[in-house]
């Protein structure tokens, strides 16, 4: 009887609980952090097994004899690091190893680079679907934050082979007289210093983020007529090319300082924020809001200062740009200044929040007041933390949140996005933090603006990288022929890094500084710079149906490109095809010559497809990835080239494919959703062109 009413005790304790207790979707997805240790190896009669928390990681066959090479293993965690080591060595120099085998990994996993080569290229690649890229050498799983390695000199081969309720699985291929697999949990946390990166708490934005931003083309002038202007025209001009978001920036808000000064904004706006999100959202469009942490309310920070960062004098401490500091430690300063804003605007109807002033916040505000949250035994970052967090509770996961402005490597997990550098378009930051975008959080370069000069490579280099895509111009732009790349390079598609290093090293190298940075005036040494040194980007495309590269060129002096240096077979032929200038350059092997950058674009970009005995298609002019986007199935039957593929209404669709020595092109068909405008040769290309009425999608035939 005492053990039934202690039973009985126990079931009503958990549904109290089970109802009074409130559980967040973080907490009820959130597996256990993985172990910081090594995993498990069992070798035996040429067969490894590697195991890690329990599952299994690597399994494999070697296929030499065990008389022929030694074999040993090795771990470390004396800096907190774990790395452990398989070593297979042949016992003589003229002989190689033999090593085939799978790694078993998550959902969130792909195969990458995991360690800067000496030499070659500086390519800041990434992938749409998982690469099949020559030069992946690892395993990253995103999930757990382990990668499992090859290191150089012996050659290897990552496969992608399968996906089930599992993970993801990759065949494994490595030979060479000394293989070194490597593995390291916590890589991003522990190997690259990443403190708060928490994968397993949080995901990644799913979909890239494209639209259009109020502050380069109106900065501070912006007003209730023109932004519904900007919406009508990103409705009926670019809505169908993929541009989802339309956020205003500084300007609507009364001042910065009580939650009435942003939610009742000045008289430039006289019928509301609700009104304006809801005309936003009527053009079928996403409404986006900027917002600002600073507080300049000296009057009431006065009478009201535990709520506030105070200084040596107990008065409210005071900064550049920031002004007055809000105290995040301080719950009730978090529950009466920062929450009712975002709770406020999310009622509203904004779905997108941009939130500045954030590296001030933390430089000027709290980095410079250590002795203020040391008398109150506070860590100052966790204080930081629990103010953005707040925001993010109230505006939900739901809905994007933009961090701005600079690296903020203390609110990895709450931000979706982070703008990496400064005010003003980097294509530098595109391979400073290249190993962050849709691992830590999505990039933001910033604002991209269609001049003559920038137009073309910008939205390329963009688009290449999966990273946030905002325009800035005044809608009138959007009108007149400047605004060709940009409905030529969205929608953005969802890419994964196929480097889990920085390309170039010489701004992350540098992330510690933030504990000591008392300015956010300028740029500091670990924010994205402006003047690029890499100036070529690499988008792998990996379709059901196909596999191509393209390659970005936004400056540099290149007299060749090696395909093995993009991860291509050497010893295959490929297409080489200019996408600006609607050019094939011819086919080649081993390298190609990419030429003179044409003033006109600024920039180049090259299609490369493996080239093969009948006809293919070899790109069409609807997106930079010549097909990635709109191609939606590819067939070739022995004499009938077919497929279907999805138009934009009113925009004439041009297929380019080949015609190689042997074939004539006798006829082409398209479905009746579009019309035949023309059907023409240009040496050995084919260009079949078809527009429709509305936005659809359209089978097609070329039959030869």
């Amino acid at each position: 009887m005492k053990n039934i009413k202690m039973f009985v005790s126990f079931v009503m304790l958990c549904l109290l609980l089970t109802v009074s207790t409130p559980v967040s979707m973080a907490s009820a997805l959130s597996p256990e952090e993985p172990p910081n240790q090594p995993g498990k190896i069992a070798v035996k009669a040429g067969q490894i097994v590697w195991e890690y928390e329990g599952k299994p990681l690597f399994k494999a066959e070697i296929l030499t004899d065990t008389d022929k090479y030694r074999i040993h293993t090795a771990a470390d965690s004396s800096d907190g690091r774990t790395t452990q080591l398989l070593i297979l060595t042949a016992k003589r120099w003229r002989d190689s190893i033999e090593v085939r085998g799978t790694i078993q990994a998550g959902h969130e996993s792909f195969p990458c680079e995991a360690d800067r080569r000496d030499s070659g290229l500086r390519i800041v690649r990434h992938s749409h679907g998982l690469s099949h890229s020559l030069l992946n050498r690892a395993v990253y799983d995103r999930s757990r934050d382990w990668i499992f390695s090859v290191d150089h000199n012996p050659r290897v081969k990552i496969t992608p082979s399968k996906e089930d309720k599992l993970g993801r699985s990759y065949a494994v291929e490595i030979s060479g007289r000394e293989i070194i697999l490597r593995f390291r949990p916590r890589y991003y946390q522990k190997h690259r210093g990443l403190k708060y990166y928490e994968p397993w708490t949080y995901k990644v934005w799913p979909k890239p983020v494209v639209g259009w931003c109020s502050w380069f083309a109106y900065f501070q002038d912006i007003n209730e007529q023109n932004v519904k202007k900007v919406a009508d025209v990103i409705a009926d001009v670019l809505l169908p090319y993929g541009y989802e978001y339309l956020q205003i920036d500084d300007g609507f808000q009364r001042g910065h300082g009580l939650p009435e000064l942003w939610l009742e904004p000045n008289e430039k706006f006289p019928r509301g924020l609700k009104d304006l999100a809801d005309y936003i959202k009527s053009r079928g469009l996403k409404p986006g809001i900027w917002t600002n942490v600073a507080f300049n309310q000296m009057d009431f920070a006065e009478k009201n200062r535990a709520l506030f960062v105070l200084d040596s004098e107990g008065r409210p401490a005071r900064g550049n740009w920031i002004d007055i500091s809000i105290d995040g430690s301080n719950p009730e300063a978090v529950d009466r200044l920062i929450r009712p804003v975002y709770k406020g605007l999310k009622q509203m109807g904004w779905q997108y929040f941009k939130v500045d002033a954030l590296r001030h916040l933390r430089y000027e505000g709290y980095n410079s007041q250590p002795e203020y949250f040391r008398k109150k035994g506070v860590d100052r970052v966790e204080a930081f933390r629990t103010l953005v967090k707040a925001i993010r509770e109230e505006v939900g996961r739901e809905h994007f949140m933009l961090g701005c402005w600079g690296i903020r490597p203390e609110l990895i997990g709450i931000i979706d996005s982070c703008r990496i550098g400064t005010d003003g378009y980097s294509f530098a930051g595109l391979s400073q933090y290249n190993s962050f975008n849709n691992v830590v959080w999505l990039n933001d370069p910033d604002h991209i603006e269609l001049s003559p000069a920038e137009a073309y490579r910008s939205t390329m280099a963009t688009s290449l990288t999966g990273s946030l895509f905002l325009l800035t111009d005044k809608p009138e732009v959007y009108l007149t022929p400047m605004v060709e790349p940009a409905k030529r390079s969205t929608p953005v598609l969802y890419t994964y890094p196929g480097q889990v290093f920085d390309v170039d090293p010489s701004r992350s190298e540098n992330l510690h500084r933030v504990d000591v940075e008392v300015s956010g005036s300028g740029p500091r040494v670990f924010d994205a710079s402006r003047e690029p040194k890499v100036h070529l980007f690499l988008l792998e495309i990996n379709k059901p149906f196909g596999n191509w590269m393209l390659l970005g060129r936004t400056g540099g002096d290149f007299e060749d490109i090696s395909f093995s240096e993009l991860g291509l077979d050497p010893n295959q032929e490929y297409y080489v095809y200019e996408f600006w200038s609607k050019r094939l350059l011819g086919s080649f092997q081993r390298s190609f010559l990419p030429g003179k950058i044409d003033p006109r674009f600024n920039c180049q970009l090259f299609c490369i497809r493996r080239r093969l005995d009948r006809p293919q298609v070899i790109a069409t002019n609807r997106h930079i990835t010549c097909g990635g986007y709109d191609l939606e199935t590819v067939y070739w039957d022995g004499s009938t080239l077919s497929g279907s593929s999805h138009l934009v209404g009113g925009d004439i669709y041009i297929l380019y494919a080949t015609e190689p020595p042997g074939y004539s092109l006798r006829s082409f068909w398209c479905g009746p959703e579009a019309e035949v405008l023309k059907t023409e040769k240009q040496g050995r290309l084919i260009l079949v062109s078809i527009r429709s009425e509305k936005n659809s999608s359209v089978s097609w035939k070329l039959q030869f």
